[in-house]
């Protein structure tokens, strides 16, 4: 079976190292199956490190911290416990860890090497088990989104919005790492707009990257009170030919560099050649809201069973869904089945893509 810690021991054997250093919090719950090791929401590193080399798997981590650590996530795993005192530097007991041996690292370490993307690469291909996860997590931010946005009232700020989003994650143990709120003028204002206490009035951008297990799923969904102005009408139709282009050109052996040269391209077919340049267009996600940014002449390849999130925007209207590479075709995986949505056709076949909701 090709586990996480498989796939570090080979990349321990083909680069000539002798260990693999563990800090951020999305490795961790990479390594050890979806578990956690953070207690600070907002950083991204945890409390526990991990240490693999190829016959050894240590945690790192304070007395402190180390009781819950090894009973609520590493039980049975099979790491040996390094613990120094809360007020001992762990820094210094991973240096003694790994001294006399080559060690990489996730994380800037000084005498560490960095192997920078080809290290993050390990975990871009998603076992059944972590798919698994993944589409019940996807199901539950969107369901989210999609729930707030019929559920919110005019007059709400886009404080109360946000609330109401989180808590609908929250109570099933999901971190919202992201919340993003806009409405009216602020929607097509700002591509990347944090919550506000501007008060809703007609039309409200809601989104989630919501995070379980290390994974994330991104979704956006749009609301409107009242008929839809005309160059909305107009830009959602466009924004679908954009959206069907680049996720449906996501297959395995693509050039990513080639997936966004085609949304770009497309962009310019219908009629906004340079919206592209106002937000960033997404790229691979998993155990990162995005892994890396697909920017022009960007490396890598599409794999096959990798998750990714495109986001093209054009004003006043966004498309974003989290898809899964599968062998014969793409899988929506935040495609609830219980929006509102609209019929495109592309290269001979009829998709479903999110509407505006209109209330």
């Amino acid at each position: 079976m090709d586990t996480a810690i498989d796939r570090v021991r080979g990349f321990i054997k083909e680069n000539g190292i002798d260990g693999v250093f563990f800090r951020k919090r999305n490795n961790f719950s990479w390594l050890t199956g979806g578990k956690v090791n953070h207690i600070v929401n907002t950083t991204e590193n945890g409390v526990a490190d991990l240490f693999i080399t190829l016959d050894q798997k240590y945690c790192i981590t304070s007395k402190m911290e180390s009781a819950r650590i090894h009973d609520e996530e590493l039980e049975g795993l099979g790491f040996e416990f390094i613990t120094p005192e809360w007020y001992e530097d762990q820094d210094a007991v991973v240096r003694k860890l790994a001294e006399g041996k080559k060690t990489a690292s996730d994380v800037p370490f000084e005498g560490f090497t960095d192997f920078g993307m080809a290290l993050a690469s390990l975990r871009f291909t998603l076992s059944q088990e972590e798919q698994e996860r993944y589409r019940w997590l996807s199901q539950k931010a969107a369901k989210a989104v999609e729930a707030t946005t019929r559920e919110i009232e005019q007059g709400w700020t886009e404080y109360e919005i946000a609330a109401h989003l989180g808590a609908k994650v929250v109570k099933d143990g999901i971190n919202p790492q992201v919340i993003l709120v806009s409405t009216d003028d602020r929607v097509y204002k700002y591509r990347h707009p944090i919550p506000t206490a501007k008060k809703l009035d007609k039309y409200a951008m809601i989104v989630i990257c919501a995070e379980k297990w290390g994974l994330v799923a991104n979704a956006t969904r749009f609301v409107h009170f009242g008929e839809l102005p005309q160059n909305l009408k107009e830009n959602k139709q466009k924004l679908v030919k954009i959206d069907l282009a680049m996720n449906t050109a996501t297959r395995p052996g693509a050039a990513i560099k080639d997936v966004l040269q085609l949304g770009f391209d497309m962009y310019r077919e219908v009629g906004h050649g340079d919206d592209w340049r106002f937000l960033h267009q997404g790229g691979p996600t998993g155990y990162a809201s995005r892994e890396f940014l697909a920017v022009p002449g960007v490396e890598g390849t599409v794999q096959l069973n990798q998750a990714f999130a495109w986001n093209p925007a054009i004003q006043g209207i966004k498309s974003e869904d989290t898809i899964l590479v599968g062998e014969k075709e793409n899988e929506f995986l935040t495609h609830t089945g219980e929006w509102v949505y609209i019929e495109a056709e592309h290269e001979g076949r009829t998709y479903l893509r999110p509407d505006i909701l209109i209330r």
